[in-house]
């Protein structure tokens, strides 16, 4: 997958509603289309065309999601942006992973294919666009180069974040919310390079592998994908991860070329 040379008319998806407010907030002239039972913002952000939307959750609904954005609004690049739960080692809450390949951890079509091949593909991971995976590395280097600023002084601190670090790497995806320490050990021992576990990238970057559309994805990491996974999300969603994804993709899109 790589960068291509059109004008770029960037899709921005939010895994979150809460997420992808804090992004409406910096495309002020956004104006709302229904499309495939979704609701799609176009306007501007940067000087860019963009057209954000909410991905919904699973990858059926995902994949729905960006096939839209490609299909119906011309999108010629995609970001994504949400919350992951944490399994590689010192991936920690409120650490930021960047994907450079996905994969279904649920997939298992053996012993006709091995498993997590996605058949017929002949591989059971996609890559992330390089061009654009370092540029929203490069975003989140930028956004979190001042966390105390970034988070301020309110109901963040309550998280007793330390000094968040970037992960760049694999990310999985499947259709279960992984809150079990069992579970996360299990993901872990079978894919130990695995950094973070979500419900959607993987089934996007399919998506946008068959389009070739360049695609990027960030995750901040919310919980470690154990029994603790339900603490306080929705007030780290609120206080945290609508920030980092706002300031991130701001600085995304802000350094994107023409």
């Amino acid at each position: 997958m790589s960068s291509t040379s059109r004008g770029t008319r960037l899709g921005i998806v939010s895994a979150l509603s809460e997420e992808l407010a804090a992004v409406l907030d910096g495309i002020p002239d956004s104006r709302c289309q229904r499309a495939a039972g979704r609701d799609f913002y176009v306007g501007h952000w940067h000087g860019r065309e963009v057209v954000a939307v909410l991905s919904r959750i699973g990858k059926v609904a995902a994949a729905t999601t960006a096939t839209a954005l490609i299909e119906h609004f011309g999108v010629t690049k995609i970001v994504f942006t949400g919350v992951a739960g944490g399994l590689g080692p010192g991936v920690k809450i409120g650490d930021v992973v960047v994907a450079r390949d996905f994969l279904q951890y649920d997939l298992d079509a053996s012993p006709l294919f091995p498993r997590y091949e996605v058949p017929l593909y002949d591989r059971a991971r996609f890559p992330a666009d390089a061009v654009l995976t370092q540029r929203l590395a490069q975003a989140v280097s930028s956004a979190l180069a001042d966390p105390e600023q970034l988070l301020g002084q309110g109901p963040p601190r309550q998280f007793h974040l330390a000094s968040p670090v970037l992960h760049q790497g694999l990310v999985i995806s499947g259709d279960r919310f992984i809150a079990t320490g069992r579970d996360s050990a299990a993901l872990r021992g079978a894919l130990p390079d695995a950094l973070a576990v979500e419900m959607e990238g993987a089934s996007i970057a399919q998506v946008c592998h068959d389009y070739r559309v360049p695609l990027a994805a960030v995750r901040i990491i919310s919980d470690r994908a154990d029994a603790g996974a339900h603490v306080d999300f929705t007030q780290f969603i609120a206080n945290v991860a609508s920030r980092y994804s706002a300031a991130i993709i701001g600085a995304f899109v802000a350094a994107l070329p023409p």
